[in-house]
Protein backbone atom coordinates (compact mmCIF):
# COMPACT_ATOMS: atom_id res chain seq x y z
CA UNK A 1 0.00 0.00 0.00
CA UNK A 2 2.73 2.38 0.46
CA UNK A 3 4.39 1.29 -2.32
CA UNK A 4 1.79 2.23 -3.88
CA UNK A 5 0.95 5.68 -2.28
CA UNK A 6 4.88 6.53 -2.96
CA UNK A 7 4.46 5.98 -6.48
CA UNK A 8 1.12 7.63 -6.72
CA UNK A 9 3.04 10.87 -5.67
CA UNK A 10 5.60 10.73 -7.96
CA UNK A 11 3.38 10.53 -10.71
CA UNK A 12 0.89 13.46 -9.42
CA UNK A 13 4.24 15.87 -8.87
CA UNK A 14 5.63 14.67 -12.02
CA UNK A 15 2.26 15.85 -13.93
CA UNK A 16 2.52 19.12 -11.46
CA UNK A 17 5.36 19.87 -14.43
CA UNK A 18 3.81 18.79 -17.06
CA UNK A 19 0.55 20.75 -16.26
CA UNK A 20 2.73 23.60 -15.18
CA UNK A 21 4.64 23.65 -18.39
CA UNK A 22 1.62 22.64 -20.60
CA UNK A 23 0.66 25.96 -20.67
CA UNK A 24 -1.56 28.09 -23.32
CA UNK A 25 1.52 28.51 -25.35
CA UNK A 26 2.67 25.26 -25.44
CA UNK A 27 -1.11 23.98 -26.45
CA UNK A 28 -1.33 26.65 -29.32
CA UNK A 29 1.98 25.72 -30.91
CA UNK A 30 3.28 29.09 -30.63
CA UNK A 31 6.00 28.75 -28.08
CA UNK A 32 7.29 25.14 -29.41
CA UNK A 33 7.67 27.60 -32.97
CA UNK A 34 9.04 30.62 -31.61
CA UNK A 35 11.78 28.78 -29.61
CA UNK A 36 12.66 25.74 -31.54
CA UNK A 37 10.90 25.03 -34.59
CA UNK A 38 11.92 27.72 -36.09
CA UNK A 39 15.57 27.40 -35.93
CA UNK A 40 16.08 24.32 -38.54
CA UNK A 41 16.63 21.08 -38.13
CA UNK A 42 17.45 21.19 -34.35
CA UNK A 43 14.23 21.63 -33.48
CA UNK A 44 14.01 17.23 -33.14
CA UNK A 45 17.15 17.64 -30.33
CA UNK A 46 16.79 21.03 -28.30
CA UNK A 47 13.43 20.27 -26.71
CA UNK A 48 14.92 16.97 -25.24
CA UNK A 49 18.26 19.38 -24.39
CA UNK A 50 16.02 21.91 -22.81
CA UNK A 51 13.90 19.73 -20.46
CA UNK A 52 17.17 17.78 -19.39
CA UNK A 53 18.09 21.07 -18.13
CA UNK A 54 15.31 21.85 -16.07
CA UNK A 55 14.80 18.43 -14.77
CA UNK A 56 18.29 18.86 -13.58
CA UNK A 57 17.46 21.93 -11.42
CA UNK A 58 13.97 20.84 -11.10
CA UNK A 59 15.46 17.54 -9.17
CA UNK A 60 17.73 19.53 -7.04
CA UNK A 61 15.23 22.22 -5.64
CA UNK A 62 12.28 19.43 -4.95
CA UNK A 63 15.00 17.39 -2.99
CA UNK A 64 16.60 20.04 -1.00
CA UNK A 65 13.04 20.89 -0.28
CA UNK A 66 12.05 17.43 0.87
CA UNK A 67 15.77 17.22 2.97
CA UNK A 68 15.42 20.43 4.39
CA UNK A 69 11.30 20.22 5.11
CA UNK A 70 10.85 24.04 3.25
CA UNK A 71 7.55 23.65 1.52
CA UNK A 72 6.89 27.47 0.62
CA UNK A 73 9.10 29.15 -1.31
CA UNK A 74 10.21 31.98 0.71
CA UNK A 75 11.01 29.53 3.43
CA UNK A 76 12.69 26.87 0.66
CA UNK A 77 14.70 29.64 -0.55
CA UNK A 78 15.71 31.47 2.83
CA UNK A 79 17.40 27.97 3.53
CA UNK A 80 18.52 27.92 -0.28
CA UNK A 81 20.60 31.15 -0.17
CA UNK A 82 21.99 30.62 3.28
CA UNK A 83 23.40 33.99 4.16
CA UNK A 84 23.07 35.47 1.04
CA UNK A 85 19.09 35.04 1.73
CA UNK A 86 18.69 38.50 2.60
CA UNK A 87 20.18 39.30 -1.26
CA UNK A 88 18.81 36.66 -3.39
CA UNK A 89 15.27 35.54 -1.51
CA UNK A 90 14.10 39.14 -2.28
CA UNK A 91 15.42 39.20 -5.92
CA UNK A 92 13.43 35.59 -6.54
CA UNK A 93 10.07 37.45 -4.97
CA UNK A 94 10.58 40.40 -7.76
CA UNK A 95 11.27 37.76 -10.45
CA UNK A 96 8.59 35.53 -9.18
CA UNK A 97 5.75 38.34 -8.54
CA UNK A 98 7.00 39.06 -12.42
CA UNK A 99 6.05 35.70 -13.32
CA UNK A 100 2.70 35.76 -11.20
CA UNK A 101 1.69 39.05 -14.26
CA UNK A 102 2.94 37.42 -16.99
CA UNK A 103 2.17 33.61 -16.99
CA UNK A 104 -1.29 33.54 -15.35
CA UNK A 105 -2.43 36.56 -17.45
CA UNK A 106 -1.39 34.75 -20.90
CA UNK A 107 -3.61 31.66 -19.55
CA UNK A 108 -6.72 34.25 -18.57
CA UNK A 109 -6.03 35.97 -22.59
CA UNK A 110 -5.46 32.71 -24.05
CA UNK A 111 -7.96 30.44 -22.29
CA UNK A 112 -10.47 33.06 -22.50
CA UNK A 113 -10.00 33.68 -25.96
CA UNK A 114 -10.23 30.03 -27.17
CA UNK A 115 -13.19 29.80 -25.24
CA UNK A 116 -14.92 32.60 -26.82
CA UNK A 117 -14.45 31.17 -30.38
CA UNK A 118 -15.17 27.55 -29.85
CA UNK A 119 -18.51 28.94 -27.69
CA UNK A 120 -19.25 32.05 -28.92
CA UNK A 121 -19.70 33.68 -25.52
CA UNK A 122 -17.89 37.19 -24.98
CA UNK A 123 -14.61 37.42 -24.36
CA UNK A 124 -14.71 39.54 -21.03
CA UNK A 125 -17.52 36.63 -20.05
CA UNK A 126 -15.07 33.90 -20.73
CA UNK A 127 -11.68 35.32 -19.12
CA UNK A 128 -14.42 35.33 -15.89
CA UNK A 129 -15.16 32.15 -15.88
CA UNK A 130 -11.94 30.87 -16.44
CA UNK A 131 -10.78 32.74 -13.52
CA UNK A 132 -13.80 31.53 -11.27
CA UNK A 133 -11.97 27.62 -12.18
CA UNK A 134 -8.90 29.08 -11.24
CA UNK A 135 -9.67 30.69 -8.11
CA UNK A 136 -11.73 27.64 -6.94
CA UNK A 137 -9.04 25.39 -7.00
CA UNK A 138 -6.34 26.87 -5.93
CA UNK A 139 -7.80 27.96 -2.79
CA UNK A 140 -8.22 23.99 -1.58
CA UNK A 141 -4.82 23.91 -1.70
CA UNK A 142 -1.83 21.59 -2.56
CA UNK A 143 -3.52 18.35 -2.47
CA UNK A 144 -6.10 19.16 -4.66
CA UNK A 145 -4.05 20.78 -7.33
CA UNK A 146 -2.02 17.59 -7.11
CA UNK A 147 -4.48 15.85 -8.12
CA UNK A 148 -6.24 17.88 -10.63
CA UNK A 149 -3.01 17.95 -12.30
CA UNK A 150 -2.84 14.03 -12.64
CA UNK A 151 -6.23 14.30 -14.28
CA UNK A 152 -5.75 17.37 -16.56
CA UNK A 153 -2.40 15.58 -17.38
CA UNK A 154 -4.19 12.43 -18.28
CA UNK A 155 -6.84 14.23 -20.74
CA UNK A 156 -4.22 16.01 -22.06
CA UNK A 157 -2.25 13.64 -23.02
CA UNK A 158 -4.58 11.62 -24.48
CA UNK A 159 -5.88 14.74 -26.46
CA UNK A 160 -2.68 15.34 -27.52
CA UNK A 161 -2.24 12.06 -29.13
CA UNK A 162 -5.49 12.24 -30.71
CA UNK A 163 -4.61 15.24 -32.52
CA UNK A 164 -1.24 14.42 -33.17
CA UNK A 165 -0.65 11.05 -34.14
CA UNK A 166 -2.79 11.01 -37.22
CA UNK A 167 -1.69 14.16 -38.07
CA UNK A 168 1.53 13.34 -38.14
CA UNK A 169 1.12 9.65 -39.99
CA UNK A 170 -1.06 11.78 -43.08
CA UNK A 171 1.74 14.88 -42.98
CA UNK A 172 4.67 12.55 -43.42
CA UNK A 173 5.46 13.61 -46.93
CA UNK A 174 5.26 17.20 -45.54
CA UNK A 175 7.84 16.20 -41.92
CA UNK A 176 10.15 14.76 -45.04
CA UNK A 177 9.79 18.11 -46.81
CA UNK A 178 10.55 19.98 -43.99
CA UNK A 179 13.79 18.12 -42.64
CA UNK A 180 14.93 18.83 -46.43
CA UNK A 181 13.91 22.21 -46.22
CA UNK A 182 15.89 22.56 -42.89
CA UNK A 183 18.78 20.95 -43.84
CA UNK A 184 19.22 23.00 -46.99
CA UNK A 185 18.86 26.21 -44.93
CA UNK A 186 21.55 25.38 -42.91
CA UNK A 187 21.03 27.08 -39.77
CA UNK A 188 23.54 28.28 -36.84
CA UNK A 189 23.43 25.10 -34.12
CA UNK A 190 24.85 28.18 -31.76
CA UNK A 191 21.40 30.17 -32.10
CA UNK A 192 19.09 27.01 -31.48
CA UNK A 193 21.23 26.21 -28.90
CA UNK A 194 20.66 29.81 -27.57
CA UNK A 195 17.03 29.85 -28.21
CA UNK A 196 16.37 26.29 -25.82
CA UNK A 197 18.83 27.60 -23.28
CA UNK A 198 16.26 30.76 -23.21
CA UNK A 199 13.59 28.35 -22.91
CA UNK A 200 14.67 26.06 -20.12
CA UNK A 201 15.85 29.10 -18.22
CA UNK A 202 12.18 30.78 -18.02
CA UNK A 203 10.82 27.92 -16.98
CA UNK A 204 13.47 27.48 -13.79
CA UNK A 205 10.85 30.35 -12.37
CA UNK A 206 8.48 27.39 -11.93
CA UNK A 207 10.97 26.06 -8.69
CA UNK A 208 8.43 28.82 -7.21
CA UNK A 209 5.40 26.17 -7.64
CA UNK A 210 7.11 22.57 -7.34
CA UNK A 211 8.26 23.36 -3.69
CA UNK A 212 5.30 22.72 -1.95
CA UNK A 213 4.53 19.27 -3.54
CA UNK A 214 8.21 18.12 -1.74
CA UNK A 215 6.14 17.67 1.51
CA UNK A 216 4.71 14.73 -0.22
CA UNK A 217 7.68 12.45 -0.89
CA UNK A 218 8.67 9.63 1.33
CA UNK A 219 12.44 10.50 0.71
CA UNK A 220 14.66 13.03 -0.89
CA UNK A 221 15.64 10.70 -3.69
CA UNK A 222 11.77 10.45 -4.60
CA UNK A 223 12.30 14.05 -5.87
CA UNK A 224 14.52 12.83 -8.60
CA UNK A 225 12.54 9.83 -9.81
CA UNK A 226 9.90 12.14 -10.07
CA UNK A 227 11.36 14.62 -12.08
CA UNK A 228 12.61 11.50 -13.92
CA UNK A 229 9.25 10.75 -15.25
CA UNK A 230 8.47 14.59 -15.93
CA UNK A 231 11.69 14.76 -18.00
CA UNK A 232 10.18 11.77 -20.49
CA UNK A 233 6.60 12.92 -20.57
CA UNK A 234 7.52 16.63 -20.85
CA UNK A 235 10.45 15.80 -23.95
CA UNK A 236 7.94 13.07 -25.48
CA UNK A 237 5.26 15.50 -26.09
CA UNK A 238 7.69 18.72 -26.88
CA UNK A 239 8.66 16.46 -29.78
CA UNK A 240 5.10 15.10 -30.87
CA UNK A 241 4.08 19.04 -31.28
CA UNK A 242 7.59 19.31 -33.32
CA UNK A 243 6.40 16.74 -35.67
CA UNK A 244 3.05 17.90 -35.77
CA UNK A 245 4.03 21.66 -36.35
CA UNK A 246 6.62 20.24 -38.99
CA UNK A 247 4.03 18.67 -41.23
CA UNK A 248 2.96 22.70 -41.96
CA UNK A 249 6.35 23.70 -41.90
CA UNK A 250 7.28 24.20 -45.83
CA UNK A 251 2.82 26.61 -46.16
CA UNK A 252 3.95 30.05 -46.65
CA UNK A 253 1.73 30.88 -44.65
CA UNK A 254 2.87 28.69 -41.19
CA UNK A 255 5.42 31.14 -40.00
CA UNK A 256 3.08 34.24 -39.65
CA UNK A 257 0.28 31.89 -37.34
CA UNK A 258 -0.46 32.85 -34.02
CA UNK A 259 -2.20 29.79 -33.16
CA UNK A 260 -0.03 27.09 -35.27
CA UNK A 261 -1.45 23.74 -33.76
CA UNK A 262 -5.20 24.77 -35.05
CA UNK A 263 -3.45 26.09 -38.53
CA UNK A 264 -1.77 22.51 -38.53
CA UNK A 265 -5.37 20.83 -37.85
CA UNK A 266 -7.16 22.88 -40.11
CA UNK A 267 -4.46 21.55 -43.10
CA UNK A 268 -4.74 18.12 -41.74
CA UNK A 269 -6.98 15.13 -41.10
CA UNK A 270 -10.51 15.42 -39.40
CA UNK A 271 -10.48 19.26 -38.87
CA UNK A 272 -13.93 18.97 -38.59
CA UNK A 273 -13.70 17.40 -34.60
CA UNK A 274 -10.04 17.66 -33.68
CA UNK A 275 -10.76 21.90 -34.50
CA UNK A 276 -12.67 22.11 -31.34
CA UNK A 277 -11.01 19.58 -29.55
CA UNK A 278 -7.19 21.22 -30.10
CA UNK A 279 -9.54 24.67 -28.68
CA UNK A 280 -10.25 22.28 -25.45
CA UNK A 281 -7.14 21.30 -25.17
CA UNK A 282 -5.57 25.05 -25.32
CA UNK A 283 -8.02 25.97 -22.66
CA UNK A 284 -7.25 23.01 -20.20
CA UNK A 285 -3.57 23.85 -20.63
CA UNK A 286 -3.84 27.49 -19.93
CA UNK A 287 -6.02 26.67 -17.41
CA UNK A 288 -3.65 24.39 -15.70
CA UNK A 289 -0.73 26.61 -15.66
CA UNK A 290 -2.59 29.65 -14.13
CA UNK A 291 -4.08 26.93 -11.40
CA UNK A 292 -0.44 25.82 -10.18
CA UNK A 293 1.15 29.36 -9.94
CA UNK A 294 -2.08 30.97 -8.33
CA UNK A 295 -1.53 27.88 -5.63
CA UNK A 296 1.90 28.43 -5.10
CA UNK A 297 1.35 32.27 -4.55
CA UNK A 298 -1.75 30.97 -1.77
CA UNK A 299 0.87 28.73 -0.12
CA UNK A 300 3.94 31.53 0.19
CA UNK A 301 1.13 33.71 1.35
CA UNK A 302 -0.26 31.93 3.51
CA UNK A 303 2.58 29.39 5.06
CA UNK A 304 3.61 31.68 7.51
CA UNK A 305 -0.43 31.22 8.78
CA UNK A 306 0.18 27.61 8.63
CA UNK A 307 3.45 27.43 10.28
CA UNK A 308 2.16 29.33 13.13
CA UNK A 309 -1.24 27.50 13.67
CA UNK A 310 0.96 24.50 14.25
CA UNK A 311 -0.61 22.07 17.01
CA UNK A 312 0.90 22.48 20.45
CA UNK A 313 0.84 20.48 23.10
CA UNK A 314 -0.52 21.81 26.10
CA UNK A 315 2.72 22.75 27.69
CA UNK A 316 3.38 25.15 24.71
CA UNK A 317 5.69 22.37 23.09
CA UNK A 318 5.26 22.16 19.38
CA UNK A 319 4.35 18.54 17.71
CA UNK A 320 4.07 17.21 14.38
CA UNK A 321 1.19 18.92 12.85
CA UNK A 322 -1.61 16.31 11.38
CA UNK A 323 -4.28 17.76 10.02
CA UNK A 324 -7.79 15.56 10.64
CA UNK A 325 -9.74 14.16 7.65
CA UNK A 326 -12.49 16.66 8.16
CA UNK A 327 -9.98 19.29 7.87
CA UNK A 328 -7.65 18.34 4.70
CA UNK A 329 -9.78 20.86 1.89
CA UNK A 330 -10.55 22.99 5.01
CA UNK A 331 -9.83 26.70 3.42
CA UNK A 332 -8.83 30.13 5.38
CA UNK A 333 -10.26 33.45 5.08
CA UNK A 334 -6.31 34.77 3.52
CA UNK A 335 -6.15 31.72 1.51
CA UNK A 336 -9.62 33.14 -0.05
CA UNK A 337 -8.04 36.39 0.05
CA UNK A 338 -4.72 35.72 -1.33
CA UNK A 339 -6.30 33.75 -4.43
CA UNK A 340 -8.78 36.39 -5.23
CA UNK A 341 -6.11 39.42 -5.11
CA UNK A 342 -3.82 37.16 -7.84
CA UNK A 343 -6.90 36.64 -9.88
CA UNK A 344 -8.34 39.68 -10.09
CA UNK A 345 -4.99 41.10 -10.94
CA UNK A 346 -4.24 38.15 -13.92
CA UNK A 347 -7.89 38.98 -15.09
CA UNK A 348 -6.98 42.45 -15.17
CA UNK A 349 -4.76 42.19 -17.13
CA UNK A 350 -6.04 40.00 -19.55
CA UNK A 351 -8.04 42.39 -20.36
CA UNK A 352 -5.82 44.70 -21.64
CA UNK A 353 -5.59 42.47 -25.04
CA UNK A 354 -1.18 42.14 -24.25
CA UNK A 355 -0.93 38.81 -25.14
CA UNK A 356 2.01 39.76 -27.29
CA UNK A 357 3.46 41.61 -24.72
CA UNK A 358 2.98 39.08 -22.48
CA UNK A 359 4.43 36.39 -24.60
CA UNK A 360 7.78 38.84 -25.89
CA UNK A 361 8.56 39.60 -21.68
CA UNK A 362 9.32 35.58 -21.33
CA UNK A 363 12.59 35.73 -22.85
CA UNK A 364 13.00 39.19 -20.82
CA UNK A 365 12.16 36.90 -17.78
CA UNK A 366 15.17 34.26 -18.85
CA UNK A 367 17.41 37.14 -18.30
CA UNK A 368 15.90 37.81 -14.85
CA UNK A 369 16.45 34.34 -13.93
CA UNK A 370 19.94 33.91 -14.84
CA UNK A 371 21.63 36.01 -12.14
CA UNK A 372 18.95 34.64 -9.61
CA UNK A 373 18.67 31.05 -10.24
CA UNK A 374 20.65 29.84 -12.69
CA UNK A 375 24.38 31.15 -11.14
CA UNK A 376 23.25 30.74 -7.88
CA UNK A 377 21.81 27.11 -8.22
CA UNK A 378 24.89 25.95 -10.42
CA UNK A 379 27.64 27.64 -7.19
CA UNK A 380 25.15 26.06 -4.79
CA UNK A 381 25.59 22.78 -6.40
CA UNK A 382 29.85 22.63 -6.79
CA UNK A 383 30.09 24.61 -3.55
CA UNK A 384 27.90 21.69 -1.50
CA UNK A 385 29.01 18.69 -3.95
CA UNK A 386 25.01 18.58 -5.14
CA UNK A 387 23.68 19.30 -1.38
CA UNK A 388 26.05 16.26 0.07
CA UNK A 389 28.41 18.29 2.22
CA UNK A 390 25.74 18.81 5.29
Amino acid sequence: MKKNKTGAVILGVAFVWFTTHFGGGFASGAQIYSYFVRYGIWCLIMPVLAMLYNTVFFAYSLRFARKHEVYDYRSYNNAFYGKFAPVFSNLFEVLYICVMCVAPAVAFATGGATLSTLTGLPYLLCTFLIGVFIFVVAIFGTDLVRKVALVLSVCIIAGLLIVYIPNIISGFSGISAAVESMTEAELPLGDALYSAFLYGTFQLSNIAVFVQHAKSFDKPVDAVKSMGVGFVVNALMMVMVVLGLMTVYTNPDAAGQSVPTLFMVQNGVGASFMTPLISILIILGAVSTAVNMVAAMVKRICGGTEKRAAEKSTDGSAVRNKPEKNEKFRVTHKEIIAALVCCIVDFGIAQFGLLTLIQKAYSLLAYLAIPVILIPYLVHMIATRFDTTN
